[in-house]
C-alpha cells in the first residue's frame, strides 16, 4: 500500500509539473522554436495537449476491448476457478498469457495495419485521417467476423438506425459494443463447457465421501488433486490454447 501511495504521489507531481511547464515553454518560445506533437505546432494550447495525454491513457483499454483479449482472459479465469485453484496461476500470469495470445491472434491484423496505414503515413504518402481510416478497416473486419448478427441487430435497434445495406454502413460506435457482447457470450459458453468435467469430478468425490460417512471432510480437498492430474494428463493447456486460437474467425 505504501508503494502504491508513493507511486500515485509521484504521478500526480509529474502531471502538475507538466501542467505548469507547458504554458511556460509556450510563453518563452521564440519564432525559431516549434513544438510539434503529431502535427500540432506551438499554437496548440494546453487543453489539446491534456486531451492527447488522456487519449493516450485510454487507448490501451480501447484496443484491448476491440481484440480477442476479453474472451481469452475470461476463459482462463474459468479454468482456474474450475480447477479450484484460487491464486494459481496468479493474475499476472493469466493476463500475460492472454496478452501474448491476443498478439498472436491479432498478428495478421497488425501486419495489415502496418503495411496499409502506418508505413504510408510515416513516409508522408497519406494524411493522418486516411491513416486512421485505413487502420480501422482491418480491425472492423475482425470484429465483424466475430460478432453475432443478433447482437449487432440489438445495438442497431437501440441506436434507432436504418437497416444498413452493407457492413461498411454500420457505425463503429455500434459495432464495438456488439462485438464485446458477443465476446462475453462466447467466453461464458466456453467456460461452461470447460467447467462440466471438473464439476462431475466434484460430484463423484462428494458422493463417495458421503457414502463412506466422511461428512466432515471437505470434498474439494480430495477432488483438487484429481482435477489437477486430469488436466495435466490430457494436456489441458495445449488443448485450451488451441481451442481459444481456433475459436476466432
Amino acid at each position: 500500500m505504501k508503494r502504491r501511495k508513493i507511486l500515485r504521489a509521484v504521478l500526480i507531481a509529474l502531471m502538475l509539473a507538466l501542467l505548469f511547464t507547458i504554458p511556460a515553454l509556450a510563453a518563452e518560445s521564440s519564432d525559431d522554436v516549434v513544438i510539434s506533437i503529431g502535427g500540432l505546432d506551438n499554437s496548440s494550447n494546453t487543453l489539446r495537449i491534456l486531451f492527447l495525454i488522456t487519449l493516450l491513457a485510454l487507448v490501451p483499454s480501447i484496443l484491448i476491448m476491440m481484440t480477442g483479449f476479453t474472451r481469452i482472459v475470461i476463459v482462463l479465469s474459468f479454468v482456474r476457478n474450475a480447477l479450484g485453484l484460487q491464486q494459481t496461476p496468479p493474475n499476472q500470469v493469466l493476463i500475460g498469457l492472454a496478452l501474448f495470445l491476443t498478439l498472436f491472434i491479432m498478428s495478421p491484423v497488425l501486419k495489415q495495419i502496418n503495411e496499409e496505414a502506418y508505413t504510408p503515413y510515416s513516409n508522408g504518402e497519406i494524411t493522418q485521417e486516411e491513416a486512421i481510416s485505413k487502420a480501422m478497416a482491418p480491425i472492423r473486419t475482425f470484429m465483424l467476423k466475430n460478432t453475432n448478427t443478433k447482437d449487432l441487430n440489438v445495438f442497431i435497434n437501440l441506436a434507432k438506425l436504418d437497416r444498413p445495406k452493407t457492413y461498411d454502413d454500420i457505425p463503429t460506435e455500434v459495432l464495438i459494443p456488439a462485438f464485446i457482447t458477443s465476446e462475453l457470450k462466447r467466453a461464458f459458453i466456453m467456460g461452461f463447457l470447460i467447467y462440466l468435467p471438473f464439476l462431475i469430478i466434484d460430484m463423484v468425490v462428494s458422493s463417495v465421501l458421503m457414502s463412506m460417512g466422511m461428512v466432515m471432510l471437505p470434498p474439494t480437498m480430495i477432488s483438487l488433486p484429481f482435477k489437477v492430474i486430469l488436466f495435466v494428463l490430457v494436456d489441458g493447456w495445449d488443448l485450451l490454447v488451441k481451442s481459444l486460437v481456433t475459436s476466432f474467425n
